[in-house]
């Protein structure tokens, strides 16, 4: 990006990020997440610290929250409610750490009360509520206001005074005048309550509990306000006169006094003697984070004495002596450089946007998928634009969305290609009865990218892992194998000879071929890749069916009667038209029998398949993310399986329950927004 494309870029987003704010701050309706937010926040910052001469304190990075709203009477803040600066890596943090370190000199510093200068940090969670400022006078709640522009905020006493964990009355001995900051918030309990009364009376549902929170605060009938069920958790003292209180010396003290008054607190809290000490409570929260009965996106590290923090100062909207540590967003924004195309085993042609190494939930990509052109069209999508991506646990990064404001009109629309840019086959739709399917397929048999895509997802579900990709491409270069079935008849000599293997290499390959050759019933439908016949309808048939000769029998009726009606694959739960067409048309294949009947002279065993038992689980369907403490993931499947369960991939209204480990990704914010029940690793291992 040279200095012209830096100057245009910063003015696109320092508009976008005004709006934004607007939209946030004064409205209380964001149209992005947080995690957009701060992702362009943080691409304006990247390169302003190349170009510092477009550097404006006054441009809307620089502001510390909104206007206040008219509606509301206007409150001049005593002293000036602050913001923080967020950072999003350990590299970060440590930087903050030395920028501190040297602003104050310790080593030149003088003693403190004639003992060293204690240095040490205090670690608490940081709420995604409203930030709002309580005035105390002679023990009594006096005024109660919003940040707003950090130096003018709504007054909403009225509304506070409706929250229990506000005391009206300080406990004694309380101070002649006290301003205490803090955030007021919504546990996600309660918003699952609210959005599901507001969707039984066709209300619009509240994004998170955030917006939920600040919305509420800010209605002019208090009552409203008391229907929410808020809470408040102070954080901070930003005035005392003492009045019986001992004057505090650090952060942590401040807390104290906090609670003795009658303040709520939260109790993940810590005094850090090392920035190691602060990274060991960084990723300690990260575990209860899920589960965590509020909405919080990280951890606010403050320089904790208090001397300390008077010398280090403001800069700008933000206090030198904090930062605010933010968890690994979900989603961030990037610029689209090109659109590539990937072709799949099953010949379909999938669109991936490629753009710079972008940092997204804990780590850096450089592809999403686009899914297909029907995706395309309908995010409007250009080469060029800006746009947000999605990627939770280890799913494929996605593009969601695109930020049309920040287009500059170079931005050129994609087109599917016409033909295979593997093969240079012919492209086209394929026909699913009543409607032509939305993805583009290559339809040359022979497309070398379908067969190299196959090979890796048969190995994979056969469980071969010493066969990798780059190894599957050299036999295949090497001209030992020429289909999934040679790789059965592979011995040791072949490969050994080979430049890069040796005998033990060559060893360890064969006998995990050997060992693989048994293969249940389910797993041998899912390794064919016949299309629309993934891991769970693979194991709905086998289940109905038993054995493989009963599927092909089923999916081919003309054998045995004229009329191709297959009436049974059709009546099977979640399987229906398109799915049966697509096994009659894979088996109706003579290649496709041959190959299989080629797997079984080559020594695979297809294990037939037990009638699915009912049990207790029968009729329940499960969703597992995270990680759980006690078994795997798989072994978590196959116990849901064996009492008649079923897992599903994704949650649908059909899902029973979610499971939710440590760290879940995406799959446990569609269940809440779907009510369905949300269950911990403890509650699961009961229902087993």
């Amino acid at each position: 990006m040279n200095k012209d494309d830096a100057e245009k870029r910063i003015g696109k987003l320092r508009r976008e990020i005004a709006c934004l704010r607007e939209e946030y701050h004064v409205y209380d309706k964001p149209s992005v997440s947080d995690a957009v937010f701060d992702s362009l926040n943080r691409e304006l910052k990247n390169i302003l610290r190349k170009y510092p001469e477009f550097a404006d304190s006054n441009a809307p990075e620089n502001r510390v929250a909104g206007r206040p709203l008219e509606k509301f009477a206007k409150v001049h803040h005593k002293n000036k409610m602050l913001s923080l600066n967020d950072v999003f890596s350990e590299e970060e943090l440590r930087d903050w750490e030395k920028r501190v370190k040297k602003l104050l000199n310790l080593e030149a510093l003088p003693p403190l009360g004639g003992k060293a200068s204690k240095f040490d940090y205090f670690c608490e969670v940081k709420f995604d509520g409203l930030a709002v400022s309580l005035i105390y006078s002679k023990g009594r709640l006096v005024k109660g206001a919003t940040r707003g522009d950090g130096l003018i905020g709504e007054d909403i006493t009225e509304n506070l005074k409706t929250i229990h964990s506000i005391p009206l009355v300080l406990m004694l001995p309380y101070p002649e005048y006290l301003e205490v900051r803090g955030e007021v918030v919504m546990s996600k309990a309660t918003l699952a309550k609210l959005n599901k009364k507001n969707k039984r009376e066709n209300k619009a549902l509240f994004a998170n509990t955030r917006n939920a929170a600040a919305g509420s605060m800010r209605q002019l009938d208090p009552k409203l306000a008391a229907e929410r069920h808020l809470d408040f958790f102070a954080y901070d003292i930003a005035e005392i006169s003492n009045g019986g209180q001992v004057a505090p010396k650090s952060h942590s003290e401040k807390h104290i006094i906090l609670r003795k008054l009658g303040f709520q607190v939260d109790k993940n809290e810590v005094v850090c003697k090392s920035l190691d000490e602060v990274l060991s409570f960084i990723r300690k929260f990260e575990k209860i984070r899920p589960s965590f009965s509020y909405g919080t996106d990280g951890v606010v590290v403050s320089v904790n004495s208090l001397e300390f923090q008077n010398m280090l100062g403001v800069a700008g909207k933000a206090p030198r002596f904090m930062a605010a540590f933010k968890y690994p967003a979900e989603r961030a924004t990037t610029v689209i450089k090109e659109v590539k195309i990937n072709v799949g085993r099953t010949g379909v042609l999938t669109p991936l946007a490629v753009f710079e190494p972008t940092a997204v939930a804990g780590s850096t990509v450089s592809k999403a998928t686009l899914h297909n052109m029907d995706q395309i069209t309908r995010l409007d999508l250009r080469v060029g634009d800006t746009v947000v991506i999605e990627k939770a646990g280890d799913v494929i990064p996605k593009v969601v969305e695109v930020l049309p404001r920040l287009r500059t009109g170079k931005e050129k629309k994609f087109k599917m290609p016409k033909i295979c840019p593997s093969c240079g086959g012919k492209i086209e739709k394929k026909n699913l009865g009543t409607a032509a399917s939305v993805a583009h397929y290559c339809v040359n048999q022979k497309c070398f990218a379908k067969d190299e895509r196959y090979l890796e997802h048969f190995v994979s579900v056969f469980g071969i892992y010493e066969l990798g990709p780059k190894i599957l491409r050299r036999f295949k270069d090497e001209g030992l194998i020429t289909d999934a079935a040679d790789i059965f008849t592979l011995e040791k000599e072949d490969i050994e000879l080979l430049e890069h293997f040796g005998k033990k290499s060559a060893e360890n390959i064969i006998n995990e071929i050997k060992s693989k050759k048994k293969i249940p019933l389910d797993k041998f439908l899912w390794a064919l890749g016949i299309v629309h016949v993934g891991e769970e309808t693979a194991r709905d048939l086998a289940a109905h069916f038993g054995t493989l000769e009963k599927v092909i029998i089923s999916a081919i009726p003309a054998r045995i009667s004229a009329r191709m009606v297959l009436a049974e694959i059709d009546s099977l739960e979640n399987i229906g038209p398109v799915v049966s067409k697509s096994l009659h048309d894979f088996f109706q294949n003579k290649n496709n029998l041959d190959f299989i009947k080629k797997l079984e002279k080559n020594g695979v065993v297809i294990e037939k398949a037990n009638k699915r038992e009912r049990g207790k689980l029968t009729g329940r369907t499960f969703v597992l993310t995270g990680t759980l403490e006690n078994m795997s993931r798989e072994i978590a499947k196959e116990k849901i399986l064996a009492l008649g369960g079923k897992v599903s991939g994704s949650v649908s209204a059909y899902t029973s329950y979610v499971v939710a480990g440590a760290e879940p990704g995406s799959k446990l914010k569609n269940a809440r927004k779907l009510g369905v029940k949300v269950l911990t690793e403890e509650e699961f291992f009961k229902m087993l």
